[in-house]
């Protein structure tokens, strides 16, 4: 069985949230780091917890949204999926240790829980997504141990019911780790939502990646993820949905980060970092 990396509240202290960008504070791990640390809380059935993965529209989420702040308060670890925040952290003087992007993080994860025996949910994705990432990753990983997947009706979260349905489902399943493809904010405002109620080590937020695995929707090619024009890729893919958080987000994104360099490159006190601080200690 590999080592894994020992945990503070899940978090290493090694991994303190020291990077922030306009107010989100990141953790500094690697992308190696990140699923070492949640496959050995998942091997400990470690207390419940979640990961998410901003990118440009969480951080333009973030600065109106009290309830997504509360969410990242309270999340176990805070990692960069979008490259653009890695370049935002290092035009404002810091340093991140790469993308951890959610799509790879859940190939990764599936890879390392089908060799350990670790059984895995797929919750979310429009129709047939998450069957259809199931497929494809068992054809590659024949061992992995996909407990269950369930893809709700669009407003369930509003229907007591069926969200109590849907608990109860992943509960009786048993899965060390579930992946919850509801698209932002609305996968995080649900894995906050349920997490004390949840018997599950690991829960992350994974935006579209069943469709890219499952190949319901095509992903950009590998040189368009790592130079950051994957959102140039999937605006071309779907412009009538993605328009808006693209060019809009994009926009707005730019000028959180335009508006702290200022604030930087004139030694100024950054009241955006500053609030990530203040979240964090609960002022």
């Amino acid at each position: 069985m590999p080592e894994f990396l020992p945990s503070r509240e899940f978090v290493p202290a090694r991994f303190a949230r020291a990077v922030s960008v306009a107010g989100v504070q990141l953790d500094d791990a690697d992308f190696a780091g990140v699923v070492r640390l949640v496959i050995g809380h998942a091997l400990r059935g470690g207390a419940p917890s979640y990961v998410v993965t901003p990118n440009a529209h969480h951080v333009v989420h973030f600065q109106s949204d009290t309830r997504f702040r509360e969410i990242y308060k309270s999340a176990g670890l805070v990692v960069p999926d979008g490259v653009p925040l890695l370049w935002a952290a290092r035009l404002l003087g810091q340093k991140l240790n790469g993308r951890v992007n959610g799509t790879d993080l859940f190939v990764a994860l599936c890879a390392e829980a089908a060799d350990l025996g670790l059984r895995v949910f797929f919750l979310g994705g429009r129709p047939g997504a998450a069957d259809a990432a199931a497929a494809s990753l068992q054809a590659r990983h024949p061992d992995l141990d996909v407990c269950g997947t369930y893809c709700p009706a669009f407003g369930f979260e509003r229907d007591a019911a069926e969200c109590a349905k849907i608990v109860a489902a992943i509960n009786a399943a048993r899965p060390h780790l579930l992946f919850v493809g509801l698209g932002a904010p609305k996968q995080e405002y649900w894995m906050h939502a349920n997490r004390d109620v949840l018997s599950v080590p690991m829960s992350l937020g994974i935006g579209v990646s069943f469709e890219f695995v499952g190949g319901l929707v095509e992903r950009a090619p590998r040189w368009m993820q790592t130079t950051g024009l994957e959102w140039l890729f999937r605006l071309l893919v779907e412009p009538r949905r993605l328009w808006r958080r693209y060019l809009l987000g994009n926009a707005a994104f730019c000028a959180l980060v335009g508006r702290e360099y200022l604030r930087y490159a004139f030694g100024l006190n950054r009241p955006d970092a500053t609030l990530g601080e203040n979240l964090r200690a609960g002022r």
